[in-house]
């Protein structure tokens, strides 16, 4: 086919298409190509094709590279390249070798396709589920992000509660960010991580020689969240003592560093977190009532993620997106197998052990999807629920997955006294496609269930 019957075909091809030499220069660049990367063809001819085409695995995983020395094409990978404005662009990549006639080769060839729209749309459907970096689809969660930006707007001080690794932090984070202190400090303070001994001059300061080792002057978390916000987390470990001088910083705004009588005026906000029974705690006489009821003024707890199970896969996408930029690979996603197991595991880390568990999966996985193998040891799948819903080895052999996903929808259902619909809820997945997973697994329903009637005329039932 003559020469330039070659190019205005290329040229009429949507995707971006560019040939190299052996020496990984240029030789065609048509026209989409142009139009995705903002360079003409003059200026991409001849020069090399990392000049070019800046993609995220030029320098170490360049796919064209790959398929020339192995011989094996490479279809649909996704990246990024830099455009000439600087920006980033998601793209799909494809390789082929070029051959002349004798069969000798004399380069490659990339083909890749814009995936912005794609992109912007997936971010959109994501948007919808995601309030300052907090992933969730769960009712519970969205109501409290309606409260958390009520609850900004004020300077009062807020109590979050829930489990370790439920996202306390994030919270805190986010209601700084809605806050009118928003352009001041967040200072954090992990009071289950210091000693008690340092606690006190990490949050009020202190003076030169106010203690052995204290050479000069030193301001505390207290001073530096002036004008912004003082997180405290974990504030059930705060000794009764240093309690006494926190709670005349939240009545009168005012403290005195360590080592001083000079009183010193406060204007900070407080949120506290703690994954602790305050009111069992002040029973036993380890926290102070009047010290809860002032950090008590507004209340939000945090689900654990076990009653939130429709957010595992939000999350593990989140996770797998922040590790694939982190690491430089291109994991697609995990497999059903592990999309199961992960539904049926209780999670007593909450999110924080599913970031690691992704963590780790994408440590051992090259790259495709995350499979069973590429879990932790004690996610291998050797483990069923029973009725009973606890977690039971029965054997070293792989589990059937169709009798794992019949065991999670029973215990959903039991779970949910039967109610279809607020079992489909919490799976995550529509009443119609539970109904048909329900049929496709043969599970027996009672004659009885949780659903009630809206209607006595109507013969509607929920």
């Amino acid at each position: 086919m003559p020469k330039d019957h070659t190019s205005i075909i290329l040229d009429s091809i949507a995707d971006g298409v560019f040939t190299v030499d052996l020496d990984w220069r240029i030789t065609s660049f048509n026209r989409a190509a142009e139009q995705i990367t903002g360079i003409g063809k003059e200026e991409a001819v001849g020069r090399h094709c990392w000049e070019v085409f800046r993609a995220n695995i030029c320098e170490k995983q360049c796919a064209l590279r790959q398929t020339i020395e192995t011989g094996k094409q490479i279809l649909n990978q996704s990246i990024y390249i830099v455009a000439s404005d600087g920006n980033r662009i998601p793209v799909s990549i494809s390789t082929a070798i070029l051959k002349d006639e004798s069969g000798r080769i004399i380069g490659g060839v990339e083909t890749f396709r814009d995936l912005s729209l794609v992109e912007e749309l997936r971010k959109e459907l994501t948007g919808r589920h995601t309030f300052f970096d907090i992933v969730s689809k769960s009712r519970e969660m969205h109501r409290l992000f309606v409260i958390l930006e009520q609850v900004a707007q004020s300077d009062s001080t807020v109590l979050l509660q829930g489990e370790s690794g439920t996202g306390k932090e994030l919270f805190a984070r986010a209601i700084h960010s809605l806050s009118a202190r928003s352009k001041g400090p967040l200072v954090i303070v992990n009071l289950g991580a210091l000693p008690d001994t340092l606690v006190e001059s990490e949050l009020f300061g202190h003076k030169a020689g106010a203690f052995t080792d204290a050479s000069t002057d030193r301001i505390g978390r207290i001073a530096a969240a002036e004008k912004g916000t003082l997180f405290l987390d974990e504030i059930g470990d705060l000794s009764t003592h240093l309690q006494v001088r926190l709670l005349r910083v939240l009545q009168e705004k005012t403290y005195e560093p360590l080592g001083s009588n000079k009183t010193v005026h406060a204007n900070i906000r407080i949120v506290a977190a703690t994954n602790k029974d305050l009111t069992e705690l002040i029973k036993k006489g380890l926290f102070r009532e009047d010290l809860y009821y002032r950090i008590n003024v507004v209340t939000l707890t945090l689900p654990p993620l076990r009653e939130r199970r429709e957010d595992i896969p939000l999350l593990v996408n989140h996770f797998l997106e922040r590790f694939n930029r982190l690491s430089g690979k291109e994991m697609a996603g995990v497999s059903q197998e592990v999309l199961s197991i992960l539904m049926a595991y209780d999670f007593p880390g909450n999110v924080r052990e599913l970031e690691n568990i992704i963590e780790h999966a994408t440590v051992l996985c090259q790259g495709g999807l995350i499979e069973g193998q590429h879990l932790p040891d004690y996610l291998q799948p050797t483990r069923l629920f029973k009725e009973s819903g606890t977690q039971e080895s029965v054997s070293s052999k792989r589990v059937k997955w169709a009798d794992l996903e019949r065991e999670f929808i029973l215990q959903a259902l039991r779970e949910n006294n039967w109610n279809r619909q607020a079992a489909a809820r919490e799976l995550g997945i529509g009443r119609q496609t539970l109904w048909r997973r329900v049929k496709r697994l043969n599970i027996q329903l009672p004659k009885k269930d949780g659903r009630v009637a809206r209607s006595k005329d109507s013969g509607v039932t929920d």
